[in-house]
């Protein structure tokens, strides 16, 4: 007897063993190398070329989230209702984006782990970080407004 699965996560026998007809096989430990799997199967397959986009648009996603969490694109006079649904249109989002993010570091991919890190860390610099703040609307003690809340743990 066996019974298949129709959200693609295989097949499975009544021993237990996987039916891996035309599947790819999923790492459970870093790997390094181009011929993987990013978010949708399929791709980016063997294309050296295809790889090199997936790591693109990891490290371009991580960069927007960053961005999302430290933009002002609310006005501090707007209607509170308005306000309220943006901020929370905004989060929603930061969310998707950041469990985009995370699913694509999950194909345990070496590249895309350290494209998501890099993307994460080059979105703080560019918008969390003091090195390219506006001077004088931030001195020292002085609070960074964000429209989002902080991802705290």
């Amino acid at each position: 007897m066996e019974t298949s699965s129709r959200h693609g996560f295989g097949a499975f026998n009544i021993t237990g063993r996987a039916n891996m007809r035309h599947r790819m096989m999923m790492h459970m430990t870093f790997f390094w190398g181009h011929n993987t799997e990013v978010l949708f199967s399929g791709w980016p397959r063997t294309s050296f070329t295809m790889y090199a986009l997936a790591l693109f648009i990891v490290f371009a996603l991580a960069v927007l989230a960053e961005w999302l969490s430290h933009c002002e694109l609310i006005n501090p006079g707007a209607n509170e209702v308005v306000a309220g649904v943006m901020q929370t249109a905004m989060y929603s989002v930061r969310s998707g984006l950041d469990y985009m993010v995370m699913l694509a570091v999950m194909s345990f991919n070496g590249g895309v782990f350290l494209a998501a890190v890099v993307g994460r860390a080059v979105g703080f610099l560019l918008y969390g970080s003091r090195t390219f703040r506006k001077p004088g609307g931030s001195g020292p003690g002085s609070e960074v407004r964000s429209d989002l809340p902080s991802m705290k743990c």
